[in-house]
């Protein structure tokens, strides 16, 4: 169960919260009782690309200009 702090606790307790919601606790905040925002976690951040990591090359052909049919097509989109 989230614990619910309301905002006037939680101002005063903010680094103490900070510091739950980054050992991975949700904290709920509420305004005159009701719940009213979340204090999580970020996600973990996806993983980064690395360029190169795929073997293989594009062939000549991927250059050559679309053939006017499709630019066509491109354009109505």
């Amino acid at each position: 169960m989230s614990p619910i702090v309301n905002v006037h606790d939680a101002k005063t307790r903010f680094s103490k919260l900070l510091e739950m919601a980054h050992e991975g606790q949700e904290i709920i905040l509420a305004k005159a009782g009701k719940p009213y925002a979340r204090l999580m976690p970020l996600a973990p951040e996806a993983a980064t690309r690395q360029p190169g990591r795929l073997n293989g090359s594009v062939g000549d052909a991927f250059f050559e200009p679309l053939p006017p049919e499709e630019l066509d097509a491109w354009e109505q989109c």
